[in-house]
């Protein structure tokens, strides 16, 4: 296939991705999209498992290692502020606007023209595994989690998220707790009770001021905020209990119950991890993918984001097409450019290695 037909079939999926409302937990439609392109219209055998599409490509050796190339289907729902359709793939001066367009309907379709430009290339080095995930956006269940044990044994996997295409080596992981506060009920006209929101606010004190000490050359500082607090039922009684919620974005240099840990020996409160998947990734400057990508010039960095990447638990590499700051904004777009760029900046990355 030549670039520019695979440039103009990739654009044609992305157009048809937009033109489908895909929400997470709603992607049945742009599934059916991805396997019918994947099967029907480029003879590539394709399986199906909820809304989630993987193949393999046509000279598949188990005894080869396998890099997983893998992006999200599903959107955000469109804000208030959107002047044109969210579902009309509009492409004017450059750009295709639409809902998915840029976070990350870009991306996929550009590893998807990787896979495509790979797929039947015989006497590789390497096996390839596209893996087109469902649930990205609210980090569900029912998206890769689900599909990774049907994968095989996986070696290093390209996520893809909008970088710019550089290269995302570093990415935060995400811990939510909840803690509880316990004090004792009292009327608040006379000096009863021990009240649960003065013993939650030393706690919180702490979690506003405390340094991890160990720091990232890519991802910083573990980051900690108290975002949502509840305490009381009605005012003139001391409330015996305060409940609070504490968002922490945890750099590749502690695990999840390591931090856990450190936070019960340093407050009073109840301390109850919520959610503990999505972990801090790292992948090494000098595995052979980002060593190709040093070569051609892209940049190397630690994202403050979190996606996909947190539940694949072998090294990654985020990298894309499109801008992370137009992700969930509202008139979204991508430039045409950028995704042919990406197309081709991910073939000449993977020509060096494979």
């Amino acid at each position: 296939m030549s670039e520019e037909l695979l440039h103009a079939q990739c654009i044609g999926l992305l157009k048809d991705l937009i033109s489908t409302p895909s929400f997470s937990k709603e992607e049945d439609k742009t599934a059916d999209i991805i396997y019918n392109f994947l099967t029907d219209k480029n003879s590539i055998p394709a399986k199906r498992k909820l809304n989630n599409v993987w193949a393999y490509n046509k000279y598949y050796d188990p005894a080869l290692p396998t890099i997983l190339l893998n992006s999200h289907h599903d959107t955000v729902k469109p804000n208030s502020g959107w002047t044109k359709d969210p579902f009309t793939a509009e492409e004017t001066d450059g750009k295709l606007f639409g809902l998915g367009s840029n976070d990350a309907g870009g991306c996929l379709v550009s590893l998807i023209g990787l896979f495509m430009r790979f797929y039947d290339v015989k006497d590789m080095k390497y096996n390839l595994c596209l893996a087109a995930t469902a649930e990205e956006e609210i980090s569900g269940t029912n998206g890769i989690e689900v599909v990774l044990p049907e994968l095989g044994k996986i070696d290093f996997a390209i996520v893809g998220e909008p970088t710019k295409m550089d290269l995302a080596i570093a990415e935060k992981g995400l811990l939510v707790i909840d803690c509880i506060s316990h004090g004792k009920s009292g009327h608040a006209a006379r000096e009863e009770g021990d009240n649960a929101i003065y013993r939650a606010l030393r706690n919180i004190e702490w979690f506003k001021s405390y340094r991890f000490p160990k720091v990232s050359d890519l991802l910083g500082e573990v980051k900690m905020s108290v975002t949502i607090i509840k305490a009381g039922t009605q005012h003139n009684v001391v409330p015996d209990k305060c409940e609070f919620t504490v968002d922490i974005r945890v750099n590749e240099k502690y695990t999840h119950g390591e931090i856990i840990d450190l936070i019960k020996k340093n407050v009073s409160c109840e301390v109850n991890p919520r959610s503990t998947r999505l972990r801090s990734s790292f992948i090494s400057k000098d595995h052979p993918i980002v060593k190709t990508g040093i070569e051609l010039r892209r940049r190397t960095y630690g994202s403050p984001t979190t996606s996909d990447q947190a539940l694949i638990n072998v090294p990654s590499l985020k990298m894309g097409p499109g801008d992370s700051a137009r992700s969930h904004t509202a008139d979204e777009f991508i430039y045409i450019d950028e995704i042919k760029e990406g197309i081709d900046l991910y073939i000449k990355m993977l020509e060096q290695i494979i």
